[in-house]
């Protein structure tokens, strides 16, 4: 990079954008400036590793203009203890001053340029509704044409078989405002409602979104009741969409619920929770009792193995795990498992 331009942060400003940056890996989440000068220096590590990458939305524009907002979304790779590698930061930077430059938002062909970019990916499409959605927000946009329908099929007034009519974006735009008009409980009234082809892309969306009290207790009823019904689709919808509430007390329960049923070893139910509630195994106990769990779980890929991996890479969950490492009060299961890890 040139002699004044050492970071993303500082080329992005050196082209006179105004600029955000989100993580949408785990979750769709802004990540505030000071923290990502952080990441970027190597100060802290990246909070929210996914497979040893940051997945970054950088989202700019030029302020003197009407244009939409530009957006990158990248890859990143990450060290072992979670950090930015700052030579591909670097190598990213460079091909981008290459290509175009410090303009970056000049014509619209030139950032096509980047298409080939090693660094640069295509979320999925749940992520993709997510993101578009959320920025409508930030930016005080209105939501896109299809909000007002999946609204009007939430309300019940279409009818529930008439799923086929809603978009995957409305959805999206719905759990983005959900705090807004009366959206919290439309989705209350609704939850139980919900054909599987609706409920599964409307929690994938809610995962992103914080729900309030009201909605989490209608979740943690819904996770109650699938429990007891053993209706493993829906737990995992549940499950999922109560994940970012507010109401910690509520999924700190509804975890506890799940993790002490019989769903508590489930190969995909211990998935969405070291992929959605991660933030609530920091509590040594409950990460011992979730790794027990996981141990004994038997299936054809090493499940145990790659929650392990995904958990130690999280900063905030590295010091208990390794603590499991050398905790005497493991299992003979537990111990195997670990073992496991460093036969091969």
């Amino acid at each position: 990079m040139s002699d004044n331009i050492a970071t993303l942060a500082q080329l992005l400003d050196a082209a006179g954008t105004t600029w955000r940056v989100f993580d949408i890996g785990r979750r769709v989440q802004k990540i505030d400036k000071a923290t990502f000068a952080d990441i970027e220096s190597t100060t802290i590590p990246y909070p929210y590793p996914l497979a040893q990458h940051a997945l970054l939305a950088i989202q700019f524009w030029d302020p003197k203009a009407s244009s939409e907002p530009y957006v990158w979304f990248l890859k990143m790779p990450l060290d072992e203890q979670s950090k930015l590698v700052a030579a591909s930061r670097d190598h990213f930077a460079n091909m981008v001053l290459e290509a175009i430059g410090t303009s970056l938002t000049g014509a619209e062909g030139e950032q096509s340029k980047l298409d080939n970019n090693p660094y640069v990916f295509t979320p999925n499409a749940n992520k993709r509704a997510a993101f578009n959605a959320r920025i409508k927000v930030e930016l005080r946009q209105s939501a896109s044409q299809y909000y007002e329908h999946a609204q009007l099929y939430l309300s019940g007034k279409l009818g529930w078989q008439d799923w086929q009519s809603v978009a995957v974006q409305g959805l999206a735009d719905f759990a983005a405002r959900i705090d807004h008009q009366d959206n919290e409980a439309l989705l209350c009234q609704a939850w139980s409602q919900l054909p599987a082809q609706v409920r599964q892309p409307l929690a994938a969306q809610l995962e992103n979104s914080e729900l309030g009290t009201e909605a989490a207790q209608t979740l943690l009823t819904s996770i109650n009741q699938a429990i007891q019904h053993q209706d493993k689709a829906l737990l995992i919808d549940a499950l999922r969409a109560i994940s970012s509430a507010r109401a910690v007390g509520l999924v700190e329960q509804a975890l506890g619920q799940v993790m002490n049923s019989d769903y508590g070893q489930d190969a995909d139910i211990c998935q969405v929770i070291a992929g959605r509630l991660w933030a609530y195994l920091e509590a040594p106990q409950t990460l011992a009792q979730f790794l027990e769990h996981c141990c004994r779980i038997d299936t054809e890929q090493p499940l145990f193995a790659s929650i392990f991996a995904d958990l130690v890479a999280i900063p905030m969950l590295r010091p208990h795990v390794l603590a499991i490492l050398r905790s005497e009060q493991r299992s003979d299961a537990l111990s195997r498992a670990i073992g496991g890890l460093f036969s091969s």
